[in-house]
Formats: structure tokens, sequence, C-alpha cells
């Protein structure tokens, strides 16, 4: 049971309080993790407009959005500007590199990609890269080394505006097993469920969310967990150091992503698809069907 532990940090407020407090859970137990860094304004709050849509909607009741991520954050970039992350929190940034562990690009504007890369102009998505990547570099004192994209929100087209930044490997999609796409570097697809995807459905909720997500873990291979910041690092902290906790005991480990990488991974693809308990279409492995 070998668990690549991958960390989304979205917003303002799960830089300023939610990395500290998964630095601390980490350290206690000895592991690194890759840290999914957005660096630039944060308007995630412009993702209510949503809620037209019943599928969100539903999602927003389901997980209790706004006792799980509070209101400065479901308001962010809507009733004042959203603040820029890393001029504000570059020594959150700082710490997560002088501890140790993995740094990638996750976005410049999280909400901007995820609701808009795809039909984008190149030019403009390539720039938001670019800006993303030199601010890690600035702030944290370190460039990312990997990246992925925001709300698993890719296609091919989108993966061939990265193949310039040197990053080892992506995560961009969902799935099982890594894979070479013909664009980009190999992708380490995420394939456990993530809190928000698996409450509220089949009886899941705090009390057996840790027991489904070790029984869905795959005892002769590897697997890939996403977390943020803004729940496993606020009010799930509890829940989040009981899950490492069970999985240590049960022989589990731990680890980055980039520990996961193999020599030669084979050729892939990913395409739209989507996932149980996810609105809207998101980037899966081509020959991998979900739920």
């Amino acid at each position: 049971m070998r668990l690549g532990l991958r960390i989304d940090v979205d917003t303002y407020r799960g830089t300023r309080d939610g990395v500290p407090e998964l630095l601390r859970i980490l350290d206690e137990r000895g592991i690194r993790a890759t840290f999914f860094l957005t660096v630039g304004p944060d308007n995630m709050g412009r993702h209510l407009r949503r809620l037209v849509r019943p599928s969100f909607l539903w999602k927003m009741l389901r997980s209790d959005a706004a006792g799980i991520y509070g209101w400065d954050i479901l308001l962010r970039g809507t009733l004042w500007p959203g603040p820029v992350i890393h001029r504000a929190l570059g020594d959150r940034l700082r710490a997560i590199a002088e501890a140790g562990h993995e740094i990638g690009m996750h976005a410049w504007d999280h909400h901007r990609w995820q609701v808009a890369a795809h039909r984008l102009p190149a030019d403009a998505v390539r720039a938001e890269i670019q800006r993303a990547h030199d601010a890690i570099g600035e702030s944290a004192g370190v460039l990312p080394t990997c990246t992925a994209a925001p709300g698993w929100r890719c296609t091919p087209e989108l993966l061939a505006l990265r193949e310039d930044f040197g990053y080892r490997y992506a995560s961009d999609c969902r799935g099982r097993g890594v894979f070479r796409p013909p664009h980009g570097p190999p992708q380490i697809p995420v394939n456990l469920p993530t809190w928000d995807e698996a409450v509220g459905h089949a009886g899941i909720d705090d009390a057996n969310f840790n027991a489904h997500v070790l029984a869905s873990m795959n005892r002769d291979d590897f697997d890939v967990l996403t977390i943020h910041a803004e729940s496993e690092g606020g009010c799930k902290a509890p829940l989040f150091e009981d899950f490492l906790d069970r999985l240590d005991a049960e022989g589990g480990e731990a680890c980055s992503l980039g520990e996961l990488l193999p020599d030669d991974p084979p050729p892939g693809r990913l395409r739209r698809g989507s996932v149980p308990g996810r609105d809207g279409w998101l980037a899966v492995r081509d020959d991998v069907v979900l739920g």
C-alpha cells in the first residue's frame, strides 16, 4: 500500500491557515507530500455563479461548503477584490520548500483556469502558466518541478503549452497508472475519491469516509489521493490525521507523487470524462472508466 499524497492549495485562506497545519501534521509523521500551489488572485468566490446549475448547487449543499470553507472563501473575488496570494503569503510558500516537500504549479488564477482555460487563446493561457511558474520560484525560493491542472480541467491542447517548463510530470487527470501522453511530461492520475466527492453518497460521511478510502486502495500497487489545504488543513484536519494513522497501522506508506514516477511509463492519452460526485467534465485517462 503506497499512497501518493497530492495537496492542492487553491485559496488565500488555504495558504495562510491550511498550509501551516498540514506541515505540522506531515512533519509529526515524517511524511513528504506534493503541494500544488495557486499563487495569483484568489477569485474562487466567482464559482457561486454556477449555483444556477442543479448539480453544482447539490454538491455545495451535500458537502456543506459554507461550513467547510467559510464565507470569506466562498465570496472571495466577488464582493471585494481577490488578494494576490504569493505577494502576501510568500513565507507560507517558503515554509513548504524548507520542510522538504515537492512543489508543483497549480495555477495563477484557479477560478479562471477551471472555468475558461480550455477556451482561452493559447497565448493567454501560456502567459498565466509562466506567471505562476515564476511567482512560485520567486516566493518559495525554488522553481516548481511538476504541475496539475485545477479541477482536472485539461485537454491535449493545454498539455502542449507546458512542454517548455521542464516539469518532471503532471497530474492533470483521473484514472490509474502512470502514462506518457503525446505532449507534455508523464501523467500521474488521481484514482481515489476526494472528500467532497464522496460525502453524501451511498451513506458516506465523516464517520466512515476514511474506511471507505482505505477499502478502495490497491494492496498490490500505488494509489493517489488529493486533499485540499482549505478542508484537510482546516476543520477536516482531525479526519486527515486519523486517515494517515490508519494507513500507517495497515502497513501503508504515504509519499510525494514524484516518488511514484517510473523510468519508462507506457504511452497513453487523456480525454474528457466525468467522476461521480464532481460537477461538470474533467480529464480522465483514455483507457480507464471511473465510477
